[in-house]
């Protein structure tokens, strides 16, 4: 089955030689030039997965991303001109998936993989998974439809893909120290170019929306210098 990807930046020039790689690979495009017109598309006819430039007129990137993030848990990969460390970080916390930069000379090639990429993410939870539901003290996964309970609520704010199999290898093997290269091999598979810091934001965006339903959260736990775990306590 084709998959359908968002495309929204305002530079045209951009937008077509993208939609054209991509429907070269066989894959659906919808295009947007600014992030209001993007919302309302996105929300409408979600697709599987977003490119988005960080800025753009009437609504930039990062606006456009918090207010998705309230609807939808599709990959969303940003599309930036900018190289400060900063806005990364900010765009993670914001529940961004993965960065292409723009600038240094873009690749194509690396952007269709990394799409590829968090499309994989997407179906390596199965609906099989669904009848072997991971329960652990508060907590209630299903992977079939993305869906966390904890002390027997819905989360406010749906986990992200990524963010879900961060919390699922952590508490299919509770009290067991995953370090932080063994999360980012779940969460990105055959994508080496991530760091520490990646992991560490989707952590701390993870426990603030499990805080959310639970102010005392505590159950992810930091190992300094080794990775995280899921308490058993």
């Amino acid at each position: 089955m084709s998959h359908t990807i968002a495309l929204v930046d305002d530079d045209r020039n951009i937008l077509t030689s993208i939609s054209m790689a991509l429907e070269n690979e066989g894959f659906k495009v919808q295009t947007y030039i600014d992030g209001e017109s993007a919302l309302v598309g996105i929300s409408r006819n979600p697709p599987d997965l977003a490119v988005v430039d960080i800025k753009m007129p009437k609504m930039d990137g990062e606006e456009l991303l918090k207010r998705l993030r309230k609807k939808t848990t599709i990959p969303i990969l940003f599309l930036t001109s900018k190289d400060e460390e900063v806005d990364e970080l900010l765009g993670l916390k914001l529940g961004a998936d993965d960065f292409i930069k723009k600038s240094g000379g873009f690749s194509m090639k690396v952007l269709l993989e990394r799409i590829r990429v968090q499309l994989r993410k997407k179906t390596t939870i199965t609906p099989d998974e669904s009848k072997n539901l991971i329960k652990h003290g508060k907590l209630v996964l299903d992977s079939s439809q993305l869906e966390c309970e904890w002390n027997g609520k819905p989360l406010p704010e749906k986990l992200t893909t990524t963010e879900f199999l961060i919390v699922k290898e952590l508490a299919k093997r509770p009290g067991i120290i995953k370090e932080r290269a063994q999360l980012m091999d779940i969460a990105y598979k055959d994508n080496t170019d991530i760091e520490d810091r990646t992991i560490d934001s989707h952590v701390k965006r993870i426990r603030k929306k499990f805080k959310k339903v639970d102010e005392n959260f505590s159950a992810i736990e930091t190992r300094y210098g080794s990775g995280y775990r899921w308490n058993v306590s």
